[in-house]
């Protein structure tokens, strides 16, 4: 790095560092992907068309305008299994990774994009958790592997079977949703493993460990040595637990007489069903039931899902689950009449507050933004626009048919939705700022009362 990258460097804060690593990342998965090399044909796929596919792999979402199986080579599918796991990772973590390896000191500029990029409070063991985040990477998807691997090497031979078992393990894992299936029907996704138990269990419970996040499995394997949970791990596995339940409960009862989803499977099977699709809007993307044929209460149920997302420091989008804990916490202390929300004996400071509703209402904000925009330049239903901008945003990939009909236009706003999802809007809008905090004036102004409601 010269003297003039040094200084670029310098004058950067860590959000746009992360901003900048991101795009850089997508621009570069998009030129290998318009390739020739990249495609079965042989032919250079679109350039829109190879930078949509990129930025969904970078920002582990999943949506496609194109067939993954049946129009990228293996070449194309090798490219965006590395950018799914760059993405869901974040390519810090391979640079600080590389940077040990060749031995140079990880600097302070470099832990504080760390701390961003891991949504840390301060910089103490960012190193650490970069090393132990690699690891579990490795444990999880590697065990994923080896279960995927013999439900898919019977069915499709040793080569084949083994490279659909590596390739899903990543993308599940890392919350992306992309899938190998289409030679069997295009889009279909693992429709065809609806009744599966290896399957549905071996995938979800990869979405599941990849959305609760890094620093929750690293309390969880240390619990036996310390005895103790903090309040963020107590929030992320009670939210998750609750909203895997409900989204089952929900979608078992909504669609239990639908013959085109659960009313044509066994007892076992809408179960399994059930459960597997109250995982998969946790930013995820997979779906064993045809989305498009859903009874639209319950569609609107799984929007609501994907909006949560996952959980932070994790390799799922969403406004994600600990904000939503926060916000009905303060809702429920405003109730009761209490000034403290409190949760697990613990008191949460009203700067976090002030974080979960401004994460909130700019989520809010630019969902209907697009949703409105998908409705004029697509002229689709506010349903169908809505579902594909949640999607987008949540990072999860689910779609009711809309995105691989896409107009430019309507691929380029997902194409933003999804980079504002992936990184988010907070973090966005703090890159695009002059400064990154502004402190308070020096004064103190006299108080008075709006009325509220």
């Amino acid at each position: 790095m010269n003297r003039l990258e040094k200084g670029i460097f310098s004058r950067l804060t860590p959000s746009q560092v992360l901003v900048i690593g991101f795009a850089l990342t997508i621009l570069t998965g998009a030129i290998l992907l318009s390739l020739p090399i990249s495609t079965e044909s042989g032919k250079p796929l679109p350039f829109i068309d190879a930078l949509f596919t990129s930025t969904s792999a970078v920002c582990v979402t999943g949506l496609v305008v194109v067939d993954t199986a049946t129009t990228y080579s293996t070449f194309g599918e090798v490219v965006i299994m590395f950018l799914i796991q760059t993405g869901g990772l974040g390519f810090m973590t391979y640079a600080t990774f590389f940077a040990l390896l060749v031995g140079k000191k990880i600097g302070m500029r470099e832990r504080l994009i760390l701390r961003e990029a891991f949504n840390q409070v301060d910089m103490s063991g960012v190193v650490r958790l970069v090393l132990m985040v690699l690891i579990i990477t490795l444990v999880i998807e590697g065990l994923g592997f080896i279960l995927l691997s013999i439900r898919f090497v019977p069915e499709w031979g040793w080569g084949k079977g083994l490279y659909y078992a590596l390739f899903h393990s990543v993308s599940a894992f890392n919350n992306a949703g992309f899938d190998l299936f289409g030679d069997y029907q295009k889009f279909s996704n693992l429709i065809r493993y609806v009744g599966d138990p290896m399957v549905n269990l071996t995938i979800s419970g990869l979405i599941i460990l990849g959305g609760i996040g890094f620093i929750v499995i690293l309390e969880l394997v240390q619990f036996r040595k310390t005895k103790r949970l903090s309040l963020h791990t107590k929030l992320v596995l009670t939210m998750t637990s609750i909203l895997i339940v409900a989204g089952m409960i929900l979608i078992l009862a909504t669609e239990w007489t639908n013959p085109a989803t659960l009313g044509k499977l066994s007892f076992g099977d809408r179960l399994l069903a059930s459960y597997f699709q109250s995982v998969s809007p946790r930013t995820a993307g997979f779906n064993t039931l045809n989305l498009a044929e859903m009874y639209p209460a319950t569609l609107f149920f799984i929007i609501l899902l994907m909006f949560v997302g996952a959980s932070p420091s994790s390799t799922g989008g969403g406004i994600k689950t600990t904000t939503l804990a926060t916000i009905l916490l303060a809702v429920w202390g405003m109730i009761r009449g209490r000034d403290n929300v409190v949760a697990y004996r613990r008191r949460i400071p009203y700067n976090q507050v002030y974080k979960a509703l401004t994460i909130t209402v700019a989520a809010l904000t630019l969902v209907i933004m697009v949703t409105m925009f998908l409705t004029i330049t697509e002229r689709a239903d506010i349903l169908t626009a809505m579902f594909e901008t949640v999607s987008a945003f949540g990072t999860v990939g689910l779609s009711i048919g809309l995105t691989p009909e896409l107009s430019v236009a309507g691929k380029i706003l997902i194409i933003l939705t999804m980079f504002a999802g992936r990184l988010g809007p907070l973090t966005i809008a703090v890159a695009l700022a002059r400064r990154l905090q502004e402190p308070d004036p020096p004064i103190r102004f006299p108080e008075e009362r709006p009325l509220i409601g």
